[in-house]
């Protein structure tokens, strides 16, 4: 089937890779002056939600019956209308029921949802175990990118492609690094242990959609004889519908979970929306264009 599609993206190249050095400078700027606000699966320590039956007491009335346990800075926040969640230091069993009974004394139907214990040893293992995984596989990505592509040596290296996807992901996971940051700091939006497999996630679609697109300008590279930069944009236009649409598709499921699938997955889905929507963006905006960057300055 034909495709009458016939977007200039690659001669507006500049403009597509400008605008994205601007967003992902200030996704960076947010990550370095804020960093990422982590939960207790990170740095080690005891989370405690409850549902009153009743009106919830102020925090400084909340904060005032913890006082007498040795759980260090206890942070409190409300969660919906009747939900309360408590964040304070590694807590024993005992102690963690000499709290609930505490709490208890304000409304005795209030009924515990969720109470995480995790020690900080076990908390810096799985921050250490997150950094290896995202290192691994974007070692592995590239190395798969340059054995595809290895058959493909004109006009481009089949190094340079899984060079610039590796370029493209570190696009599109500062950018949601750099959202979770700004999230964190004025809405108080915590990394947990789902935030890392968003990431995942992210990577390999990302890396799924720029390989389609790839993948197609190999195709037309064995077609055609014509200039790179021209082959290199009908390939894009062959190809946008079929990366739009599956995103679209995905995006929507994704917003679904985000608006109803409850708080635990709350945001994981939205990373993997801000993800996929970003990786969707680079695959068509910002790798192809690389691409044709790297050539001319090779030439």
């Amino acid at each position: 089937q034909k495709n009458n599609m016939n977007f200039a993206i690659i001669k507006n190249r500049n403009f597509w890779l400008g605008t994205a050095v601007v967003y992902t400078t200030v996704a960076l700027v947010s990550l370095g002056l804020w960093g990422l606000k982590v939960g207790i699966e990170y740095t080690g320590g005891s989370l405690l939600q409850v549902e009153y039956s009743n009106s919830i007491p102020s925090i400084a009335a909340l904060s005032d019956r913890l006082k007498g346990f040795d759980i260090g800075d206890a942070e409190i926040k409300q969660a919906g209308q009747h939900d309360m969640i408590f964040r304070f230091r590694d807590v024993s069993e005992e102690t963690h029921q000499k709290i609930l009974a505490e709490l208890k004394k304000d409304d005795a139907q209030l009924t515990e949802k969720t109470f995480e214990s995790i020690g900080p040893i076990i908390g810096h293992e799985l921050k250490t175990k997150s950094i290896w995984a995202l290192v691994i596989a974007l070692i592995l990505i590239c190395l798969y990118i340059s054995f595809v592509f290895r058959k493909v040596s004109h006009p481009i290296a089949s190094w340079k492609y899984g060079i610039v996807a590796l370029v493209t992901l570190f696009h599109d996971v500062p950018f949601v690094l750099g959202l979770f940051a700004i999230l964190g700091k004025f809405g108080g939006v915590e990394i947990t242990s789902t935030f890392i497999p968003a990431i995942l996630t992210v990577i390999g679609f990302s890396v799924h959609d720029t390989i389609v697109v790839f993948d197609r300008i190999r195709e037309n590279l064995q077609k055609s004889r014509g200039a790179f930069e021209d082959i290199v944009n009908t390939s894009i236009n062959q190809t946008v519908v079929r990366s739009l649409n599956t995103s679209l598709t995905v995006l929507l499921v994704l917003t679904s979970i985000f608006f109803f699938g409850g708080e635990s997955l709350k945001y994981f889905a939205l990373a993997l929306i801000a993800g996929i929507g970003i990786g969707t963006y680079s695959s068509i905006f910002i790798a192809s264009p690389l691409l044709v960057v790297w050539h001319k300055w090779g030439n």
